[in-house]
Order: structure tokens, then C-alpha cells, then sequence
């Protein structure tokens, strides 16, 4: 066994005690311990030395090597070692540690001889929950630094766990076994942190955490950026490199404002558009098809990891790591940038409502009821069989704020949409009587998830010039889509759920019914201007036994297709942005399911191209009519030309541009033709048919307008001093604009 030079003092001393507690890693300041620590001698006031130990469990030799000499250490107790050596001037030399299992040598850096990485300032606005880019400091994060055996290189972890006693990195660089690796605790902040040199992207950890009950349970990284792929659960090193090539869609992003631009959405769940596909493959195969079919947006189904497929990504394990099934970080970044650089937005769906009681991630994370709230009546979720965010925990809402920046700020994430607002918004939400409590004001609101929602939203905007934040909202909440400032909850847009409701309940009639119900149609613009809409017809109608769209739809098979195209051509006239989930556009005939792909072999069928054929082309409308999105969120976009006619099955209307022509959308739900049908018409002079859902070439009847029709100084319907006689397709939907000049 090597023993210290005679010349050298002895040790430091340190009590029996805390030595057994270093040497099993359950102290909870082990730098206090391990690493070098200065001092004088009691003999000399002319010479400093360095007391420097190390755990080394298991080892058979440890070396400590200084730029200019080699010093045997000595074990002292259940693999701590110990070495004096000098320390000129009172600063320990830089050293490197060398240690033989038996099986050869290894010689790394020493993670105990680092300052800490996370600083005073960073645990402060952690502390008070106001650090906007959170992810750079706690999670795992790559460091450098300069020293005389040249640079070193490694990873620091850090991690919040108030209530832990103590807390080890486990991972496949010291086989699993956190001895060795015990991290030091920042005090009041709650937050643990350990340099380790030498372990890079890759490399595979949790955190071993000895709770206050005295138990030791072992966790994944909150701030993961990287995870194995379900159904394994550990963390992996990911610093996010890649090289970006969307720089021109990031500068145009950063100078306009997306609310005020055509909008029509095309949602996506990954692993069921082809099954099997990678975010690299993706990035051709579903870009190709995004861009051939005109969407301007994307929107994901969550991708953040989460280990229930069938949760469709719902219930998130790992909020800072895109799952790994189709591939890593960096692909998912690629998948995103090619988007951009096909000229389409990226919306993600985020999760901040919910998460899943899995006892290796969030759940009870340091022993204690962390992220959620320890009063069951807040914290758990009686739906979803979940758990609930404790919006009012400073570091809770730090983590969740800053998760939406990473996102956007991280992947370049155009928007998110956020999911089940309405379940954050009231106490009571799917509670009984007696079952919740009521706010400090006595109503069902709930304050500290507001506030939040608040909070996220505006940090969101002022951070990220551009990107919208979406509500996925189906209450009558005041001023979802109103101004901070102003008390609202500060999102651009609202799905409008009414709209979808009032819509599918009526075109789901006969049409022999539909007479009956046409109020339930024409309701909709009672509301339209309410909140800032997006209309969706989502993954949510077409799942749960609900069927498909097609299969929606009343009558034999050329009526479902016919009514598919007036769905979809309705939809896109009325007010408020579009989105269509996957399958839709092609009339896929059955229910989605996430186990398996899309029905991509029904497009060998005309009918169904032709439904492709026509949301194509209503796409292209939609973009270059700016009639039809410029002022979607106001009253002066859009007015009823004959909303009364019940007896057809029609309805008129027209859609305004502040300096662009108007769009005319005549709409027959009746399942017959009206042949020589007098339409109203905003103004005189001639007007042309730019789309007919009808056309052969969607697999129609052909019952189109191809002559220009004149407006006639006839008036009709809702006021309309002008108007013309058409042909008005069965189950058919025509847009009708000026020709030039007008």
C-alpha cells in the first residue's frame, strides 16, 4: 500500500463519522470533505499544503498527479483516499486522479476540486421562480475549462430537491453506483449540484436521492434534454447542438405578427402519419406533403417524452426532451428547420395541465410532494389519473415558464397550443360537491394557475417576437385571448370549440332534418368575435368511437364525400384560423387509431383524391383571398348576405378585406340542386366562381357557375341591394369573388 511522504504533514482530520457518510455518499456537502483543502501546519508558518481525498470504492491503487510531481495516495476508509501535497502561495495545484481497479488504470480530473456551477444570482431567480432560461443551469450541461493538463471538458448536473438529505449522479460512467459521485447541496435554494469531468453527450444518468423518510428512490432528470426510448426510463446527456438553417424564417418570424396572417393548420400525430417514420424521415416524407397540400402550419401532437404511447403524448415524463422513439434531439431540430425552410410554421402542443404518477420521474420527486400539490383536491387530476402542477410553488412555475421558452427559444417552436386550460382554470372542473375548496375570494376560480398561465404567456411574447400562444379552451372564461395587462390571460388565439360543436351537431342531420336545425348552424357567428378563434376540427372528433369525419356524414357514399368537401369549404369561409387533423384530408373512412398508419391507400380512390384535391386548392384560395383570414377577429370582416333560409338549406355570406376584394360563399346543405337560385351579392358588376366543392374533377356532379355573373340591381336576401341568379350544387359550397377591376 503506497503511503504519504515523510516529509509531508499529516491530514487533515476528519471525524469517523462524516468519513463513513463521504464514503457512502449520503453527505450532503461532500466538497467539505473530498477534493483539495488548504492549511498550515501547526510546525511551520512557511509552508501550505493541500489535504485532497477522494472516493474511489473498489480500488486497488489511487494516484494523485500535479503538473510537477506524483503522489501515492492513502486509503483511509471504505475507498476514501487521502494525499497531502503542497500548496505554494496557499492555492492548491491543479491535479488529476489515477486510479487502478485491478483491471488497469484510469486517471480523470477530479470533480471535487470545482467551484459550484450554478450561481448565487441563478439560485436567487430560482428561488423566486423568475429564471427565464432555467434549463442552462439546472439538467445536465456541458462546461469547459482551461487548466495546466490542458482543457477540461465534462458535465455539470444540477437538480432541485429541497427536501432530499442527499443526492448521487448514477449513470453508466461509474456503473451505476452514486458512491463516488455525490453532489453538494446550495442550501436554501433546494438545488444539487456536481461537476463531472469527462462524462459527455450520451452518456446515461438519473439521480439516486436518499429521501427524507430515509429511502433511497432513483429519478430521471426533470430537465432531461434527452431520454432513453420508452419503455427504458434514464436520462441522457444532450447539450442541443445543431447547426441552424432557418435563419431567414427566424428574422421575417421576429417582424410580424402571426395572428393577422392566413392560418390553416395541419395537426399531426407522428407515430401514426406513417408508422415507423423517423423526425428524419419526416423531414422529407410529411414536409413534402405539408408543402404539396398549401397548410402554413404544423402543429405536433405532443412530442416532449412521455412513456404511454397511447397517451398520444399527453401524459409528459420529461418536458425538456423531445421523445426519443423517432430519433434524437438534433433530428427533431432537422424536422423542424426543414419546415421553415419549406416556408410552414411548427406548433407543438404543451402540456402544463397534468402528469403522470410514474415513480421514476416528477412524481414525489425528492420524497415529498414537489411539482404537485400536496392537497389532493388540487393535486390530483380525477379524469386522467394524474397528477397536478402546485402552480404556486415559485419553483414549480419557474419550471413550467421556462419550458415553454425552451421550446420556442431551443427547437424554434412557431407556437403552442396549450392543452385542457379549462382543467387549470376551476377548482370544481370534474369535481363534486364537497370535493374541492373554494378560492380566497370564495369562487371556483383558480388563482395560482391563472397567474400562471399569465405569466407564461407573457413571458412567452416579450421573449420570442412572432410566435403565438394557443389555447385549447371550452369554457366561457372572460378575455382568454385579452391582454395581461388588461386581466386577461394573454393568448392569441382560442380553439373554438362552440364553433366545432354547433358545426358537426348540425351537418351530422339529414339534410331532409336539417331545416329544424339551422339556427345550430348560424349560432356560430353569435360568438365569432368573442375571443380570437382558431376553428378545429382536431384528433379529438375522430377518436373514442366518435368515427371519422366521412363517417360523420349522413346519406349513401357520394353524399359523405360531397359533405366532407362542404365541411371543409364552410370551414375555411367562416371566421377564425383553420386546422385539420391528419387522415381528414383525404376523407379517411375510419376512426383514427395511433397504433397504426393512415389510410394512405384510399387515395387510389378518386373520391377520396378528390377530397385531397379540394383542400389543396382551398388552401391556395384561403392564402391569396386575403378576404378570408385578414380580419377574422373582427365584425367588419364578415356579414350575412340571407342567413334565414331554412327552407333550402342555405346560407350567404361574404368575407371583407380592408384593401383587397370580397369573397361571397354560398353554402347548400340541401341534398338536391337549386338550379336558377337568386343569390345576394354585396355590390354590382361581374363576378366569377373561383371554387365549387362540387367540380367533377373533387368527384362531384358538376353543377358549377363557369360564365361570369353579373350582380343585378335586384335587392334580396339580408339588406343586399344587389344580386344574381346561380347554380347552387346538392351538399355543395361555391366562393364567389369580383372580377378584375373591382
Amino acid at each position: 500500500m503506497p503511503t504519504r511522504p515523510s516529509t509531508a504533514p499529516i491530514p487533515l482530520t476528519v471525524d469517523p463519522e462524516t468519513l463513513t457518510r463521504i464514503a457512502h455518499g449520503t453527505h450532503h456537502a461532500p466538497h467539505s470533505v473530498l477534493g483539495p483543502h488548504v492549511h498550515t501546519p501547526e510546525r511551520t508558518t512557511s509552508t501550505q499544503w493541500a489535504t485532497v481525498r477522494v472516493s474511489r470504492p473498489l480500488a486497488v491503487s489511487v494516484t494523485l498527479k500535479t503538473p510537477r510531481d506524483t503522489y501515492p495516495m492513502t486509503h483511509e476508509l471504505e475507498g476514501v483516499w487521502v494525499a497531502v501535497i503542497p500548496a505554494p502561495g496557499g492555492t492548491a495545484p491543479e491535479y488529476v486522479v489515477t486510479t487502478d481497479y485491478g483491471s488497469g488504470e484510469h486517471t480523470i480530473d477530479d470533480a471535487y476540486r470545482y467551484l459550484p456551477t450554478v450561481t448565487e444570482f441563478d439560485q436567487h431567480l430560482i428561488r423566486e421562480g423568475r429564471h427565464e432560461q432555467l434549463w442552462t443551469v439546472l439538467g445536465a450541461n456541458a462546461r469547459h475549462y482551461r487548466t495546466g493538463f490542458g482543457e477540461v471538458t465534462g458535465t455539470s448536473f444540477a437538480v432541485w430537491a429541497p427536501t432530499a438529505r442527499a443526492v448521487r449522479v448514477i449513470g453508466d460512467f461509474n456503473g451505476w453506483d452514486g458512491r463516488s459521485h455525490a453532489m453538494r447541496s446550495l442550501g436554501s435554494s433546494g438545488v444539487w449540484e456536481l461537476f463531472l469531468p469527462g462524462v459527455g453527450e450520451g452518456s446515461v444518468y438519473k439521480y439516486e436521492i436518499h429521501t427524507a423518510d430515509d429511502t433511497w428512490v432513483r429519478r430521471a432528470d426533470p430537465m432531461a434534454r434527452a431520454t432513453e426510448v420508452p419503455p427504458a426510463t434514464a436520462s441522457i446527456v444532450n447539450y442541443g447542438d445543431y447547426t441552424w438553417q432557418d435563419t431567414s424564417w427566424m428574422a421575417g418570424r421576429a417582424h410580424t405578427d402571426p395572428h393577422t396572417q392566413p392560418m390553416s393548420v395541419y395537426e399531426v400525430h407522428l407515430g401514426s402519419w406513417r408508422q415507423g417514420l423517423s423526425y428524419e424521415q419526416a423531414a422529407i416524407e410529411l414536409v413534402a406533403h405539408v408543402k404539396d397540400m398549401g397548410f402554413t402550419h404544423v402543429e405536433f401532437l405532443p412530442v416532449a417524452e412521455h412513456p404511454f404511447g397511447g397517451s398520444w403524448g399527453y401524459q409528459v415524463t420529461s418536458y425538456y426532451a423531445p421523445t426519443s422513439r423517432f430519433g434524437s434531439p438534433a433530428q427533431f431540430k432537422h424536422l423542424v428547420d426543414a419546415l421553415h425552410q419549406a416556408g410552414i410554421g411548427v406548433i407543438l402542443d404543451w402540456v402544463p395541465a397534468h402528469f403522470p404518477k410514474d415513480e421514476w420521474a416528477l412524481a414525489r420527486f425528492d420524497g415529498t410532494c414537489l411539482y404537485e400539490h400536496p392537497n389532493p383536491q388540487l393535486g390530483e387530476h380525477p379524469d386522467w389519473g394524474t397528477l397536478i402542477f402546485n402552480y404556486g410553488r415559485n419553483e414549480v412555475r419557474n419550471f413550467l415558464v421556462a419550458n415553454a421558452s425552451f421550446w420556442l427559444e431551443e427547437f424554434h417552436i412557431d407556437a403552442l397550443r396549450v392543452d385542457a386550460v379549462a382543467s387549470m382554470l376551476y377548482l370544481d372542473y370534474s369535481r363534486n360537491d364537497g370535493e374541492w375548496q373554494p378560492n380566497r375570494h370564495g369562487g371556483r376560480e383558480n388563482l395560482e394557475a391563472i397567474a400562471f398561465l399569465q405569466e407564461a404567456n407573457a413571458t412567452a411574447y416579450r421573449r420570442n417576437p412572432g410566435i403565438m400562444m394557443i389555447a385549447e379552451e371550452s369554457t366561457a372564461f372572460p378575455g382568454v385571448t385579452a391582454p395581461t395587462h388588461g386581466g386577461g390571460l394573454g393568448f392569441g388565439l382560442k380553439w373554438n370549440m362552440g364553433w366545432m360543436n354547433d358545426t358537426l351537431r348540425y351537418i351530422q342531420e339529414e339534410p331532409v332534418n336539417r331545416h329544424w336545425h339551422h339556427g345550430t348552424l348560424t349560432h356560430t357567428i353569435n360568438y365569432a368575435f368573442s375571443e380570437q378563434y382558431l376553428l378545429p376540427i382536431s384528433h379529438d372528433e375522430v377518436v373514442h368511437g366518435k368515427g371519422s369525419i366521412f363517417g360523420k356524414m349522413p346519406g349513401d357514399e357520394w353524399q359523405k364525400f360531397a359533405g366532407v368537401r362542404s365541411l371543409y369549404a364552410y370551414q375555411w369561409a367562416h371566421p377564425g384560423k383553420q386546422l385539420l387533423f391528419m387522415g381528414c384530408e383525404f376523407a379517411q373512412r375510419g376512426e383514427w387509431r395511433e397504433a397504426g398508419s393512415l389510410e394512405w391507400g384510399s387515395l387510389n380512390d378518386p373520391h377520396h383524391s378528390g377530397v385531397r384535391d379540394l383542400v389543396r386548392d382551398l388552401n391556395e384560395v384561403y392564402r391569396t383571398q386575403p378576404a378570408l383570414w385578414e380580419l377574422d377577429f373582427s365584425p367588419e370582416g364578415f356579414n350575412w348576405l340571407e342567413y334565414r333560409d331554412s327552407d333550402h338549406n342555405t346560407v350567404s355570406l361574404v368575407r371583407h378585406s380592408a384593401n383587397f376584394p370580397a369573397v361571397v360563399v354560398v353554402a347548400n346543405f340541401a341534398g338536391v340542386p337549386h338550379e336558377e337560385f337568386r343569390v345576394p351579392l354585396p355590390h354590382g358588376g361581374q363576378w366569377r366562381e373561383i371554387l365549387n366543392t362540387d367540380a367533377a374533377t373533387y368527384g362531384g356532379s358538376g353543377v358549377t357557375n363557369t360564365a361570369p355573373i353579373t350582380a343585378e340591381d335586384h335587392p334580396w336576401g339580408d339588406g343586399a341591394q344587389h344580386s344574381a341568379v346561380l347554380r347552387v350544387p346538392p351538399l355543395g359550397v361555391q366562393y364567389l369573388v369580383p372580377v378584375t377591376g373591382r
